[in-house]
């Protein structure tokens, strides 16, 4: 069996780290795959790991915050990309599409039916979820809407699934690590990690800088390179520890206690994965709300800016926070396999 994955985004993190986990995946049970990008992608995170890609026009029409203006200009611009997909599907012989969040469902899974091969949607926003749930099966991740709609309607197969992650995420070890952390860090001390994924955004540098000012009994770890420059005398406190852009989430993982992160995406399964309690600081990303505290009910708080602090200690002192997140671990991990068993049986169909 031969698939190809259609994937939105430039390739750098997000939806790429996605598509990247959901290829092992398949590689790890025989089966090939190929990744599709947009010309315009760089795709570092694939080049970084010696992985070449296909490039098939994909447009966006910003996800989540897409408006009409956007999505009509999408729309345009996806007329021509669905044909070139289309021709690409069969260029390759795949026996099946697995379309990925935003414009790589929705171009995947458009190419895929005018190609007349089979394919699965991996959906996140709106629009993908609405164009797959009337095409073809449907992964839901948490970020969708109808994750948590219990009479979702379609004629196809349909599966809420968790986001995939690594297996080994959970390996870590902070012994690994120790000697690169600077001379600031305690080991006698509870230790937090602000994170909004590769990119450090304004909310979150705002956040972590609140919770110095007001803390110094605890290790602050913050990770990502700053959106701009503006944002680096923010994180420059010496309460803060700076690890910027790194390569060891998992020996990382092993070593905090709780996570301040965003509400959405593969660090936050990766954190619960691990048994580690989350805050998730609200509208982060151009104002972003996917509700995951009530997908993960006990495991994940809800914070803003001005009251961080208040919901970062609750949260470092809350045992039950800690046993929730356990309860949930093992479907995480497991979420990788679910996935792609249900790809295999839809494509075999």
């Amino acid at each position: 069996m031969k698939l190809l994955i259609f994937v939105t985004g430039r390739g750098t993190g997000g939806d790429a780290v996605t598509a990247y986990n959901i290829s092992k995946v398949f590689e790890e049970k025989g089966i090939e795959t190929k990744i599709v990008l947009d010309p315009s992608a760089p795709g570092y995170y694939f080049k970084k790991r010696n992985i070449e890609w296909i490039k098939s026009s994909i447009p966006a029409a910003g996800g989540h915050a897409s408006s009409k203006k956007t999505l009509l200009k999408a729309a345009f611009k996806s007329l021509k990309a669905i044909f070139s997909g289309a021709k690409l599907i069969r260029k390759e012989k795949a026996d099946g599409v697995l379309g990925v969040i935003g414009g790589g469902a929705v171009i995947g899974c458009l190419s895929a039916k005018l190609a007349r091969v089979p394919s699965v949607g991996i959906v996140a926003t709106p629009t993908d979820t609405k164009v797959s749930l009337k095409l073809n099966p449907t992964l839901l991740l948490p970020e969708s809407s109808q994750f948590r709609n219990e009479h979702i309607i379609s004629k196809y197969a349909v599966q809420k699934q968790y986001s995939p992650i690594k297996a080994d995420v959970i390996e870590g070890n902070k012994n690994n690590i120790l000697d690169k952390l600077p001379s600031q860090f305690d080991p006698q001390k509870k230790s937090v990690l602000f994170s909004s994924g590769s990119t450090l955004f304004d909310d979150m540098a705002k956040a972590v800088r609140r919770y110095a000012e007001e803390n110094d009994d605890v290790n602050i770890f913050v990770i990502g390179a700053p959106l701009k420059e503006e944002l680096e005398p923010i994180i420059d406190h010496p309460n803060i520890i700076n690890l910027g852009y790194i390569n060891y989430m998992k020996d990382l993982y092993d070593l905090i206690d709780l996570a301040v992160i965003t509400d959405d995406g593969l660090t936050l399964h990766e954190t619960i994965a691990c048994e580690i309690p989350v805050v998730v600081v609200l509208g982060v990303k151009y104002g972003r709300y996917h509700g995951l505290s009530e997908v993960f009910e006990g495991a994940v708080l809800e914070s803003n800016v001005d009251n961080i602090s208040e919901k970062v200690n609750y949260a470092l002192g809350n045992e039950d926070m800690k046993k929730a997140t356990a309860n949930y671990s093992k479907d995480i991990i497991r979420g990788s396999d679910d996935l792609a068993n249900f790809v295999i049986q839809q494509i075999k169909k």
